[in-house]
């Protein structure tokens, strides 16, 4: 299926470039103290290490913007700065070279620090990222919606949030900014798909999606995947965050799962087992978990077919790169639905490796191949 997604303007977060079209970005959020700068490097790296292309650090305080110099300086992956309420933590951050900014400007208006007027202190964080090509990412969040929306709806609605995203927009609008990028989250599912079909008729402004405070593990994917995966489906998102209780790595993995089921993402295996039943005549929980330790890694697009009996099996295998098909005490397997090797089952694991290197092998070589027939046509 060819989805028509909503194209909404380009922001640039560093050399990555968000909305317009673009590849759906996949993000996460450091998850310790700013201030500890050797762990904040070691979850860039890993978060780089599975698939992200943006990482986010929190800015609560004079001694985390401090840090930002030597995280930016020696980050592998453009940062955003998330700020609330004290304008020049986000001069700091700017200063630092961090490429892109996560503040409310209402929150930035309506706090005391500083003995200049409210709007200067706006305006003097909007000059400085105008002038460095930093976007700002307006962020509404139904945890922390301003007291004033809460009074006039009851509660955080959906439409509660998309008015406060509106305002907040039109502040940045007035001061002739619009590198903007905008999220509407909620911990409510119904209300964050809700605001974010909304928001997407109402602006032109490239969106980040995501359920915020998702929670830890079942719930914590079901509630994301659903909310990002609805909202992808319908073409709406240019990139995400999946919220979790839980390490960067799951995060970032998780974001691009949801992905690689809509067909917006090829990178990495693909991997189709069956639930089991009564008719399984091979281990298929310790065959799945060993060919997923196998598979850990690979960046090719390859699709892998796990069943556990003959009935599904050769169907299955007809559409993978590869499929292991068990049987009692001994397994097949296809290349592209050809059977090409039978072994035992407590070989089936070797004889999986040996075919998934020659399919990578192929793979590997025909992007060469592409690559250079690039290079000789341009030539």
């Amino acid at each position: 299926m060819v989805r028509k997604r909503r194209i909404s303007k380009v922001v640039r977060i560093g050399n990555v470039p968000i909305g317009g079209g673009n590849p759906i970005v996949v993000q996460s959020m450091v998850k310790c103290p700013t201030t500890d700068v050797k762990e904040v490097l070691n979850q860039l790296n890993l978060a780089k290490s599975v698939g992200a292309k943006v990482m986010r650090v929190a800015v609560p305080d004079k001694d985390a913007a401090i840090a930002l110099g030597e995280i930016v300086k020696n980050s592998p992956l453009p940062l955003v700065a998330d700020i609330h309420f004290d304008y020049r933590l986000a001069l700091m951050a700017i200063d630092a070279g961090i490429h892109a900014l996560r503040i409310n400007p209402g929150n930035i208006l309506d706090s005391p620090q500083g003995n200049i007027s409210r709007y200067e202190k706006l305006e003097s964080v909007v000059k400085a990222a105008k002038s460095r090509n930093i976007p700002i990412r307006i962020g509404v969040n139904s945890g922390s919606l301003h007291p004033k929306y809460l009074e006039k709806y009851g509660y955080p609605t959906y439409e509660a949030l998309v008015e406060s995203a509106i305002d907040e927009v039109r502040i940045l609008e007035n001061m002739g900014f619009e590198d903007i990028k905008i999220s509407v989250k909620s911990s409510n599912v119904e209300d964050m798909i809700s605001a974010y079909m909304l928001l997407a008729e109402k602006v032109p402004y490239a969106l980040h999606l995501g359920v915020t405070e998702a929670g830890s593990g079942l719930s914590g994917y079901v509630k994301s995947s659903i909310g990002i995966g609805t909202l992808l489906y319908h073409g709406i998102g240019d990139t995400i965050r999946v919220s979790l209780t839980s390490s960067v790595e799951e995060e970032i993995r998780v974001g691009y799962e949801i992905l690689k089921a809509l067909g917006y993402e090829k990178r990495g295996v693909e991997l189709i087992s069956c639930p089991t039943c009564g008719r399984i005549e091979v281990n298929l929980f310790d065959l799945v978990e060993k060919v997923k330790k196998e598979v850990e890694g690979v960046e090719e697009n390859i699709t892998v077919a796990i069943m556990g009996c003959v009935v599904n099996g050769p169907g299955e295998a007809r559409k993978a790169d590869i499929a292991v098909v068990g049987g009692k005490g001994k397994g097949i397997i296809y290349r592209k639905g050809k059977m090409i090797k039978v072994a035992p089952e407590n070989q089936l694991i070797d004889a999986f490796k040996e075919v998934l290197n020659q399919v990578i092998d192929e793979k590997r070589n025909m992007e060469l191949g592409g690559v250079e027939s690039e290079l000789s046509s341009s030539v």
